[in-house]
């Protein structure tokens, strides 16, 4: 296939994959519509299923010679109760109903919750939320074999339905045998990044780092009140963070979750960490070839707000429509992207640079992008940090990120402004300035008398070291060799 020309925006799309989607034909389709990373959501499929997708992807990302991000979303633990003599019961409102030990089916009184450790954090007024917030129970009484409710919201409930406890940091690990299983095999697959569900503590991820051996990204997904909470500590530990707005929408009042996504987004920021908005992005698209207005608006705001990726869901995974969502998504971006007020707006948030180097020298490169005009930002790394550093600082124009690791190359497919090329180390000064005005020309960053700013580190090769800053001017007779 051709090869893919840079993105004409900076955020990123990442887009889920299922059976609408797996087809190699359909996921270069979704390549050339907008796609910058997938998702395998591990909650679905078996794992000879996930494995030929993802060699699917990694045929496309050499057809195409983009670095493609592959994130391995883990199912997480789920909370649920038991059954039901009739396979359902009709919880009446405002009536009380009693969750206990008892594996004797249910009915409109009583069911079993299969989760001891519930009954031992669950107190007084706290809510459990049943079926995605369909049903509403109010704690009224907590004893060590049951808890009786009173029903704010009742309703149908049937077998094995899921229960939310937003009030309870529930002491259960974020990783299930299941998730456990998944994670060594997406590891042995080589994906990029590892999305952890239902995260609570700072513990579930040190478990999930220690599960990986040192292999991938760790993408802390923030779907309880309890991980708000603690986001400080999350952020720490973390590579990157979604904001998985469909359980936290669960969990808390809706109103109350546009106002969370911006504080999340903001924390992300501020830690120079990755930062997906995720969930119902396009919902309609399922079925709709067009979205709604509210859901453009919807993923505007994430653009705006700064986010490094937006995500698409049920839309690419099991839509009729999955094409169309990525290209809708991709050109809701870009509109907003040539916003004269769109800068303005992600540079709301002060990220003022810490006190080391490589931090006032990526600072640095947004300025002179403001003051001198210069049509790209040319970053050697290693690791990676380099060009988080200069994401960081939202700079006005897009990032050539030059780097000899192909793994670090395929995680910058989620970074913000990064367009990732895998090319062999420099040694000198001299080369790091012929390799970056080649890299230049040859991805569409500048023609005869651009300016770049290049960013690197001295002695070349030594991860950390980001100490040098340099603008360079491409000339007439590189473009004639360029074109030669």
């Amino acid at each position: 296939m051709q090869k893919l020309e840079p993105r004409k925006r900076k955020v990123k799309v990442l887009a889920t994959i299922g059976p609408a989607s797996r087809s190699p034909a359909m996921l270069e389709k979704l390549l050339r519509a907008g796609a910058d990373a997938f998702r395998v959501n591990m909650s679905h499929g078996a794992h000879a299923d996930h494995a030929a997708t993802i060699k699917a992807i990694r045929d496309l990302e050499k057809a195409s010679g983009r670095p493609i991000a592959i994130l391995a979303d883990l199912q997480g633990p789920k909370l649920r109760v038991g059954t039901f003599k009739d396979g359902q019961a009709v919880i009446r409102h405002s009536g009380h109903f009693t969750l206990d030990r008892d594996p004797t089916p249910g009915d409109e009184t009583r069911v079993e919750l299969p989760h001891p450790e519930l009954f031992e954090v669950l107190e007084k007024g706290q809510r459990l939320l049943i079926n995605d917030g369909k049903i509403r129970l109010k704690v009224i009484k907590a004893e060590a074999d049951r808890i009786v409710c009173s029903a704010e919201v009742g309703g149908v409930i049937s077998d094995r339905k899921g229960v939310n406890v937003p009030d309870a940091e529930v002491p259960i690990p974020a990783l299930t045998e299941k998730d456990r299983k998944d994670l060594a095999f997406a590891v042995s697959q080589g994906v990029d990044w590892i999305g952890l569900s239902f995260v609570q503590r700072p513990e579930d991820l040190a478990e999930a780092r220690k599960l990986m051996g040192g292999y991938g990204a760790l993408c802390a997904k923030i779907e309880k009140p309890s991980a708000v909470r603690r986001l400080p500590e999350l952020l720490e530990l973390a590579d990157g963070i979604m904001v998985a707005r469909g359980d936290l929408g669960v969990e808390l009042d809706a109103w109350e979750v546009p106002p969370l996504q911006k504080k999340i987004v903001n924390a992300a920021r501020n830690a120079g960490k990755p930062v997906i908005v995720a969930t119902q992005m396009l919902e309609s698209m399922i079925e709709s070839p067009s979205p709604t207005r509210a859901e453009v608006s919807d993923v505007a705001n994430a653009v705006y707000d700064g986010a490094d990726a937006v995500m698409l869901s049920a839309e690419t995974a099991a839509g009729d429509w999955p094409e169309e969502a990525v290209a809708i998504m991709d050109r809701i971006a870009i509109q907003v992207e040539r916003d004269d007020a769109y800068l303005e707006r992600v540079r709301l948030l002060d990220t003022p640079p810490d006190r080391t180097t490589a931090d006032a020298l990526s600072h640095s490169c947004m300025t002179i992008a403001d003051t001198v005009s210069v049509s790209g930002i040319i970053v050697f790394t290693g690791s990676g940090s380099t060009a988080r550093r200069v994401a960081r600082e939202r700079p006005s124009v897009p990032m050539l990120v030059l780097t000899p690791s192909v793994k670090t190359a395929r995680r910058t497919a989620l970074l913000w402004g990064a367009h990732a090329v895998v090319t062999k180390d420099i040694g000198s000064f001299e080369e790091m300035i012929a390799k970056g005005k080649r890299m230049a020309l040859r991805h569409g960053f500048g023609t005869a008398g651009s300016k770049l700013i290049a960013l690197a580190g001295v002695p070349f090769g030594t991860p950390g070291s980001t100490n040098l800053l340099h603008v360079v001017t491409l000339t007439g007779d590189e473009l004639a060799r360029h074109s030669g």
